[in-house]
């Protein structure tokens, strides 16, 4: 985790910002047994089915996104949040721009 992020309080909203046509990540803290990232994703973009070995929680903080687990369609806004199954296909997509936190526990 970088000093700047360090015992501080900050707004998760604030940390990452939107860019045109992308998704963009910013790692905030990794260990060993986990991480947590936050993501940007415009309007219509999102990350095409894939498999985790960890579990993990999506937590949205602006915005709309559909969260596909194991081929069921989950429509999450702001302030709601998901866990995704280690090892269960999922696939993310922005119905509208969204920010989310990607929590990942590796143990």
């Amino acid at each position: 985790m970088s000093d700047e992020l360090k015992a501080k309080t900050l707004k998760l909203e604030d940390l990452i910002e939107y860019q045109e046509g992308s998704v963009v990540s910013r790692e905030i803290i990794r260990k060993d047994t986990g991480t947590v990232t936050i993501f940007a994703f415009d309007k219509g973009e999102g990350l095409s089915e894939h498999t985790a070995p960890f579990d993990a929680m999506v937590q949205v903080i602006d915005g709309k996104a559909e969260i596909t687990i194991s081929g069921n369609k989950n429509v999450l806004e702001t302030g709601d949040m998901i866990i995704m199954p280690a090892n269960d296909p999922h696939a993310l997509h922005a119905v509208e721009k969204y920010k989310m936190v990607l929590t990942m526990i590796r143990s």
